[in-house]
């Protein structure tokens, strides 16, 4: 079976540079728009690593996650069930240029959010919490919802192009 696999890899090599996913069951999912995998990626960002990565430690050296504050936890939730639902609505893409502009509205809120907290705790001490890498994750969410937005646009834009010829 792994011949075959490797075989019709080789055969349509062609397909990989139309952003085709290859699954191992050797069925073919063809993710055909970019702005599937930015906002794949913030799905990714926010709705996974900020469980698995720490936000910042506290004055006691222990690393707190998003799972640890009732607040970060919904709004990274709410983030990634956004960008999640958002992929879905490629049929509608005014509906999901909008989205994607509240979800980075929801991720500002986010990264203030982060931004008080840590004016709260300056870190400049042994005493007091450090940031943590989690703390980034809004900002690269933001990154990739702006690229996507930008692809949705020129999506948007070539169809109206077409409409313009006919």
């Amino acid at each position: 079976m792994t011949t075959q696999y490797y075989k019709f890899i080789l055969k349509n090599s062609h397909l990989f540079w139309k952003r085709t996913l290859f699954l191992p069951s050797g069925k073919v999912k063809v993710l055909q728009r970019i702005q599937s995998i930015y906002m794949f990626l913030v799905v990714i960002l926010n709705g996974v690593l900020p469980f698995w990565v720490y936000l910042w430690t506290d004055a006691l050296g222990e690393a707190v996650y998003a799972d640890d504050d009732m607040v970060y936890s919904a709004l990274f939730i709410c983030s990634a069930v956004m960008a999640f639902l958002t992929i879905f609505l490629f049929k509608n893409r005014k509906r999901q240029f909008v989205l994607n502009r509240l979800n980075i509205i929801l991720n500002f809120v986010l990264l203030g959010f982060f931004v008080y907290r840590s004016l709260i705790l300056s870190g400049e001490t042994n005493a007091v919490s450090e940031k943590g890498i989690g703390m980034l994750l809004p900002i690269v969410s933001i990154v990739f919802l702006v690229l996507a937005n930008k692809a949705i646009k020129k999506d948007e834009d070539l169809v109206k192009s077409v409409d313009r010829l006919r």
